[in-house]
């Protein structure tokens, strides 16, 4: 069983969710690590699954990089 600790993503398409898989992000807290135009780079990730991931960053008072 993987432990993870911190706030879990917001809900995103299936290919989004494969791309933020892709490169091990679980929670809001990997995300601070990447910036926007790092995430739109990926295949699968758009304008719409960026959008709903800062604003779920911004309810826990977090951002992108």
């Amino acid at each position: 069983m993987v432990r993870v600790t911190g706030h879990p993503l917001p809900k995103t398409s299936a290919p989004a969710q494969r791309a933020l898989d892709s490169i091990g992000i679980a929670t809001l807290e990997d995300l601070t690590r990447y910036t926007e135009r790092d995430l739109l780079a990926l295949h699968g990730m758009g304008p719409k699954a960026v959008r709903i991931l800062r604003d779920d960053l911004e309810r826990h008072g977090l951002n992108f990089a």
